[in-house]
Parts: structure tokens; C-alpha cells; sequence
């Protein structure tokens, strides 16, 4: 029996240093509500739930970026919508100056109407843009063809959807320019009779067409972000399930393990009072 070394009372503060330690971290855990507070509680898990975490990160910028390209189409489309009702109007005005009941002075306040709204379709092309961006033609300025957009629609480079280029929403692109001129002028010009009225019907027409073929081409587009757009949100929510496995702490599990935890602390605290106690004994030897 020995005194200077009180072995067993050393294994017990060891032992009790280490459930310290496992009680203060099992706090932490509850506390937080994460199992992996740092680095030490699961290396590899943090690795892996940094990892996710930015995946669904950049996945929910998509798909705020996906709900703004969807904002930018219904704009480009609900634009062509008018300038498209525009046209079904000059087309009435056109059938309208075509017919020989109707007077030289008819067909020239009827050139003056179709100018002016050939002139309003040429007002929304220059104007209809989303955050700058011009949609129906060049720029606001400009009225050439307007480039292609390009969404990022994921984390990848490749990642994207690309609009269709070559919209040109104007009287010039639409081919109705002439239409316009001729309408100016009037009938004293000798371009906008009965029968010049007639050969820009066909015109008109073809400008329909052309314009509902643009529209087409947004509402796919549209079609086709929406449809990503639901993809990055179930993509998220299984990211975000499974970054939640791995981070997150199980409450009844960790609450089990806290509990015995805090026994084994009383515990300890019990054996190393007993090992204290126990070298008293040496007293009874020297009596």
C-alpha cells in the first residue's frame, strides 16, 4: 500500500477529464443543434457538408436567376402581344382601304392611322427591355437585331439557356417599313390606293407571322426555365437533406448519449472520492 502515488485516484481524474470533455462537447452538440461544431468532430463530414452546402447554394442562385430570365420573357412576350395586336388592327385598316366604297378621303385618314401605330410598334421595340437590356431589337437606339441571352441555369459552365438571336420587333425587321412610308405619304403620293392597299396585306401578314415566330421562340424559352427551375428546386431540397444527414445532430440520439454521459460523470466523481478515501487506510497501519 503506497501513498505518494495514488494510482487509482489518477485513472479516475483521467477518466473524469475525458467524460468532462465528452459532456461538454455532447452540450455543444444540443445547443447548436449541429453534430459537426469544427473540424474534430468528423473531418470528412465537414469536407463533405462544405461541399453540398455550396452546391445548393449555387443552385439556389440559379434558380433566382432562372425566375428572372422567366420575368424577362413574359415581358418580351407580353410586348409582342400588343405590337402583334397592332398589326391585326393595320391589317383591318388595310382591308378597309382596300375596298373601292371607301373615298380617297378615307384611305388618307386611314394612312395616317396606320403610320402612327406602326410608329407605336416601333416605340415598344425601342423600349420594352428587362433591368437595361433591350429585347426587341439592338439597343434603344439601335435598330438592328438583338443578340442572343444567356442564363446560368446551375453550377456548371455548361450549365445554361440560350435565347434566340435575330429578334427584330421594328417596322424594319417586321418588313412593314415601306407599309409606313407609303401610309405617310398618302394617297396624293399615289401609294397608298385601293390596290397598294392591297399588296401591303400580304405584307402585313407575312409580319404576323414573323412576330408569332419570335413569340414562339420565348415561350419555349420560357417553357424550358420553368422546367429547370423545378429540377434545381428538387435538386436543392435533396442537397439540403443530405448536407442536413451528415451536419446535423440526431436529438434523441445525442440526448441518449448526453444522459449517459452525465452518469458516467457522477460516476467518476464517486470513484475518485472513493480512491481518495481509500489511502486513509494507511492511518489504521500507523496506529
Amino acid at each position: 500500500m503506497r501513498i505518494n502515488t495514488n494510482a487509482a485516484s489518477l485513472i479516475a481524474q483521467e477518466a473524469a477529464a475525458n467524460t468532462t470533455k465528452n459532456v461538454s462537447s455532447s452540450l455543444e452538440k444540443l445547443s447548436t443543434g449541429l453534430r459537426i461544431n469544427k473540424a474534430s468532430d468528423d473531418a470528412s463530414g465537414l469536407a463533405i457538408a462544405d461541399k453540398l452546402r455550396t452546391q445548393a447554394s449555387s443552385i439556389g442562385q440559379s434558380i433566382s436567376n432562372g425566375n428572372s430570365a422567366v420575368s424577362l420573357t413574359q415581358i418580351a412576350d407580353k410586348a409582342m402581344s400588343e405590337q402583334s395586336n397592332i398589326l391585326d388592327i393595320v391589317k383591318t385598316k388595310l382591308v378597309q382601304a382596300a375596298t373601292d366604297t371607301t373615298s380617297q378621303e378615307g384611305r388618307a385618314a386611314i394612312g395616317k392611322d396606320v403610320k402612327k401605330l406602326l410608329d407605336q410598334l416601333d416605340n415598344i421595340a425601342k423600349q420594352t427591355n428587362y433591368n437595361g437590356t433591350t429585347l426587341l431589337q439592338a439597343s434603344a437606339a439601335g435598330t438592328g437585331s438583338a443578340t442572343s441571352l444567356t442564363f446560368q441555369m446551375g453550377e456548371k459552365l455548361a450549365d445554361t439557356i440560350v435565347t434566340t438571336a435575330g429578334v427584330q420587333a421594328n417596322a424594319i425587321g417586321l418588313g412593314v417599313s415601306g407599309l409606313r412610308s407609303a401610309a405617310a405619304a398618302g394617297t396624293s403620293a399615289g401609294g397608298f390606293d385601293a390596290a397598294g392597299a392591297r399588296g401591303f396585306m400580304t405584307t402585313v401578314d407575312s409580319a404576323i407571322n414573323t412576330l408569332n415566330g419570335w413569340r414562339a421562340d420565348f415561350g419555349s424559352t420560357q417553357n424550358q426555365l420553368e422546367s429547370a427551375i423545378r429540377n434545381q428546386m428538387t435538386q436543392q431540397t435533396n442537397i439540403k437533406a443530405a448536407e442536413s444527414v451528415i451536419r446535423d445532430v440526431d436529438y434523441a440520439a445525442e440526448s441518449s448519449n448526453f444522459n449517459k454521459q452525465n452518469i458516467i460523470s457522477q460516476a467518476g466523481t464517486y470513484a475518485m472520492s472513493q480512491a481518495n478515501a481509500s489511502q486513509q487506510n494507511v492511518l489504521r497501519l500507523l496506529q
